[in-house]
């Protein structure tokens, strides 16, 4: 018993094993004054396929904080502002489609009005790349518990496509990919032991594009 108590407690201090890769590309100078704001805008096309709120929140949470916050602006609050243009019916659908956007009569007015400095187009998902393993759960008038182990492996592909909106120009483009492993382990009771590596893509975007927006050449 006290073997399995040791277990338990080792598992439970396990974390599952994240690897991360970040990658960026320049294409101009940047830099930000404070009264000047950012939009993340993650891909909507409606489907499978669309990049997941909770994903920008994350990264629009981690640039409006810290040591050096970035002012940003909400989602709903831009398309709102951008009307009609980002309207689901209308919306671009991928980075490439913004510059012919850019180029419609009005928009530039109404993106002066809003103060908007750069858009960060977020585009990407996770998914679940293997998995496998077993686990058997019993009930008896004995007791019962769950016993073997199980696993998934999950890989975090995002990129940020970063605009300047003062120009109108593509200033370049940050990639972050995580993959992870999490585990549910059966020691009469499951223990999940999660690798998260949504959030470390998150955590590693957020950083490298707060360092890409403040300047640099």
């Amino acid at each position: 018993m006290r073997n399995l108590f040791v277990a338990l407690g080792l598992l439970a201090l396990m974390s599952g094993c994240v690897s991360s890769r970040i990658e960026q590309s320049r294409d101009a100078s940047t830099g930000i004054e404070t009264d000047e704001a950012i939009v993340l805008l993650g891909r909507a096309s409606y489907n499978e396929k669309e990049t997941e709120e909770s994903f920008t929140q994350c990264i629009a949470d981690a640039l409006g904080q810290g040591d050096n916050p970035i002012r940003m602006i909400k989602q709903k609050q831009f398309r709102d502002e951008l009307y009609p243009w980002f309207e689901p019916r209308t919306a671009p659908t991928s980075a490439d489609e913004l510059g012919r956007l850019f180029a419609q009569p009005g928009f530039r007015d109404r993106i002066d009005s809003a103060n908007v400095r750069y858009l960060a187009w977020i585009d990407g998902d996770t998914v679940t790349i293997d998995s496998g393993g077993s686990m058997s759960c019993t009930i008896s008038t004995f007791g019962g518990g769950c016993f073997g182990m199980s696993y998934w492996e999950e890989d975090a592909s995002y990129d940020a496509a970063i605009w300047d909106l003062k120009t109108m120009t593509s200033t370049g483009q940050i990639s972050a990919d995580a993959t992870g492993t999490s585990y549910l382990a059966g020691l009469v009771i499951p223990i999940p032991i999660l690798a998260r590596p949504g959030n470390a893509a998150c955590q590693g975007l957020a950083k490298q594009l707060r360092e890409f927006i403040i300047g640099g050449t």
